[in-house]
């Protein structure tokens, strides 16, 4: 039974996508492949770029992904990768992972919305199948032309400018051409998603500045590790990183899975204890 309450609780949980949601990088299935080309070569070739033209790291592999396409003729639209995006795995138990949270927060009484902060690119995540889940999908984008063909880069999503993402589903300020809203000044009561009703995860060094800010504004940050890598992972435990790490596993009763859970609730109950607080010192 849903408790009626006088007030409402928003919740978001923010998704890095690469290595969070699934394994690898989301160009290594059916794009790079596509160039007859190995991981190792292309992103060796996309770093040194980085390096020798002192480029952002996420611009340079989207020159690289466009010029590598180019060379070989291939068709560089937005359908295409989308369509590149069929071939993503994901991690044991992510498919069924929104519904079942969506439906465990509604049974409490709470809204909750989930978002994709990523490097990778939004055109791939969309082609995925759970991007029906997701409110909003924060990552590097292309422009196109009318024939649909990629012209330059709309938006890049790098590990430091993430954080700004956060405060705009803070402040419900969603449209990224839209700087004015999310600069503007708004009072925190004000604000549809409080920071200490986020859940941010992550797996790894680009995700920190995002973990700190959450940590730092009363939120809450999950690490994920495969078995490759949990040495690696487990040194993001800290005051101003992760929270917890877990394995990459969102079936039911997973460590993932009982720790968001808990964090509901917890929500649920800070909320109520505001709410008794400004009634009773009113």
């Amino acid at each position: 039974m849903i408790e009626e309450r006088p007030y409402t609780i928003k919740m978001a949980i923010c998704y890095d996508f690469d290595g969070t949601l699934a394994p690898g990088n989301m160009q290594e299935y059916g794009f790079i492949e596509k160039l007859n080309m190995t991981p190792e070569t292309f992103w060796k070739k996309s770093n040194t770029l980085a390096k020798t033209q002192k480029v952002d790291n996420i611009l340079a592999y989207m020159y690289q992904m466009k010029e590598e396409a180019a060379q070989r003729d291939l068709s560089f639209t937005k359908q295409d990768l989308t369509d590149y995006a069929a071939k993503v795995k994901l991690f044991p138990g992510v498919e069924q992972w929104f519904s079942r949270m969506n439906e465990y927060a509604k049974r409490k009484g709470v809204i909750l919305e989930h978002y994709i902060i990523s490097s990778g690119l939004k055109e791939m995540v969309e082609g995925t199948k759970i991007a029906p889940f997701f409110k909003e999908i924060f990552a590097s984008s292309f422009m196109y032309d009318k024939k649909g063909q990629a012209l330059w880069p709309a938006l890049v999503v790098n590990y430091t400018n993430k954080t700004q993402f956060l405060y705009r589903i803070n402040k419900g300020c969603l449209d990224v051409s839209d700087d004015t809203s999310l600069n503007a000044h708004m009072d925190d009561e004000d604000k549809p998603i409080p920071f200490e009703n986020m859940i941010y995860i992550g797996d790894g060094d680009t995700d920190v500045p995002s973990m700190k800010t959450v940590k730092r504004e009363g939120g809450h940050t999950i690490a994920v590790y495969q078995k490759q890598n949990k040495k690696k992972v487990k040194n993001m435990l800290g005051i101003e990183r992760a929270d917890i790490i877990a394995s990459a596993d969102y079936r039911e009763d997973t460590e993932i899975d009982l720790f968001v859970k808990s964090v509901i609730d917890k929500v649920i109950t800070d909320s109520h204890l505001k709410y008794l607080q400004r009634e009773l010192n009113d």
